[in-house]
């Protein structure tokens, strides 16, 4: 029989003006993955928090293997075998893979030493790793392996796992599920966070669904659909994204022999990259993250600029115009990283409105604000795209990721822009939240807009992707129509096994 492992029993925790954990128990068992699912602000993030001794319990208890559990940091955690693979990676990039081991060791080993334990560890669960191998040198994958590894040689018990597969290949995803089996079947317990839900169902035993903080009920995923799932998480029924029928238009952005060097030094940089997209259409651009979506992203956006005559906006050459220039143009751009890039963390959401849709808005008269006018068009975004908020005077770092994405998206959305460019429009979104920002997205092409949606979530891009390619090492793939794509077709397009160099491809 199966024993318990971790017993949580009415944890609770409030911060001032939100409960994000209201009584929540549950119990994981040895050797089982247990996934926990939430929409956004549902309260994961403080329950993990609590499990790995980042934040302390307002009440409420916790045993490990039957002892009282009560971490007051995470090096307690650790100690009594509790581990954690977090969303965003913890490396240093100028450090070689060991250094970066050694540094959340409590008592490392001599180099000489970790290195070999590295090597054997890694091979014994199929993620091999050169443990003298640059940090920053390292595919994104390869970088979760490193991840994975420092915390198998605490030798956990229960290993905690935040969306680990945002950036790794079908192909690597199977790898990671095989390595994840095989920890479970030595007894090792898995705590499980993804938006992924089919992942879920092919994953997990048991599932945990949190709503407003509360526990709201348990399921087999193997025998719940995805849908099923999501509507548990949201509490009622909601529409998958709804593709219309359009006619695609003129040409309205043209990339012809795009190359940049990348700013940062373990960067990529662009090579000759050729595309177009015309009104009306979506093109999806997929790839294994550190491959030049960056890159990609930030020429253009306009924060990088490039020869003049290599990107042309309905026609007229804008390589050499900064974001601003751009924008007064009709192309919008909404990077990856909402928080400190995207939106300015202690701004309210009426001034991070502002930033973007001051002259598209005409919330300006002569350089004085429009105050009135402002604080309506963040009113406006909050009620389209449901953000989750006390109100537009509300701090953008006050919001939970997901709701922050909502705003920064339905911002650009607004707006109408002539070509949208979009960064992991849904990254760390719940599936609801996810279906709305695609429903927009396809509202926006079918009313004219030219659509690049640059993603690691393969099911997203061919969910609302008219063609498709894929960066690797700065190159981009052919450029082929979405449907009809298979899973193995779209993994070697990532890994670069298809179309190292690519003619100027046009619909």
């Amino acid at each position: 029989m199966t024993k318990t492992l971790l017993r949580i029993s009415g944890l609770t925790k409030a911060y001032p003006g939100v409960i994000a954990n209201s009584d929540v128990s549950f119990e994981i068992t040895e050797g089982e993955v247990h996934a926990l699912l939430g929409e956004n602000g549902a309260g994961k993030s403080t329950l993990v928090k609590m499990i790995y001794g980042l934040v302390k319990p307002d009440s409420g208890t916790m045993t490990l293997r039957g002892a009282p559990f009560a971490p007051t940091e995470p090096r307690a955690a650790r100690a009594a075998g509790v581990a954690m693979v977090f969303q965003h990676f913890s490396l240093f990039d100028a450090l070689n893979v060991a250094e970066n081991v050694a540094l959340g060791m409590e008592n490392p080993p001599p180099m000489r030493d970790l290195a070999t334990r590295i090597r054997d560890v890694s091979e014994a669960y199929g993620l091999p790793l050169d443990p003298f191998r640059t940090v920053g040198d390292l595919s994104a994958g390869e970088r979760q392996r490193v991840e994975i590894i420092r915390c198998l040689l605490q030798d956990p018990r229960l290993l905690i796992m935040d969306e680990p597969t945002s950036v790794l290949t079908p192909q690597e995803v199977e790898i990671l599920f095989e390595t994840l089996r095989k920890l479970t079947s030595e007894g090792v317990a898995i705590l499980y966070i993804s938006h992924k839900l089919e992942e879920i169902r092919a994953l997990c035993d048991h599932a945990t669904i949190l709503r407003l903080g509360k526990n709201v009920g348990t399921c087999i995923p193997r025998d719940t659909s995805a849908r099923e799932m999501a509507e548990l998480m949201v509490g009622s029924a909601f529409e998958a994204p709804a593709r219309a029928g359009r006619e695609l238009g003129d040409v309205a952005l043209d990339v012809t022999g795009l190359s940049l060097g990348s700013p940062g030094e373990f960067g990529t940089s662009l090579r000759n990259i050729h595309f177009t997209v015309k009104k009306g259409e979506i093109l999806g651009i997929g790839g294994v993250a550190g491959n030049g979506q960056d890159e990609l992203w930030g020429a253009l956006s306009g924060e990088l600029t490039t020869d003049n005559e290599a990107i042309r906006l309905m026609g007229q050459p804008i390589g050499n115009l900064g974001p601003t220039a751009r924008r007064d143009r009709g192309l919008l751009t909404a990077p990856e990283e909402r928080l400190g890039h995207a939106a300015a963390p202690e701004m309210s959401l009426t001034e991070n409105a502002l930033l973007t849709g001051a002259k598209r808005e005409n919330l300006m008269n002569r350089g004085f604000l429009k105050w009135a006018a402002t604080e309506e068009f963040a009113k406006r975004i909050i009620k389209t795209f449901d953000v989750r908020t006390p109100g537009p005077g509300t701090a953008a770092r006050a919001l939970s990721g997901g709701n922050l994405q909502k705003f920064v998206i339905g911002r650009e959305v607004l707006q109408h822009p002539e070509v949208l460019v979009v960064n992991q429009p849904t990254w760390g979104v719940d599936a609801a939240a996810a279906a709305s920002i695609r429903q927009a997205l396809l509202d926006l092409a079918a009313n004219g807009t030219a659509v690049i949606c640059i993603s690691q979530d393969l099911d997203e891009l061919m969910e609302i992707s008219d063609r498709f390619c894929a960066l690797n090492e700065g190159r981009l793939s052919d450029i082929r129509p979405a449907q009809g794509l298979s899973v193995d077709e779209i993994g070697l397009m990532m890994g670069g096994a298809h179309g190292m160099e690519v003619a100027h491809v046009e619909a």
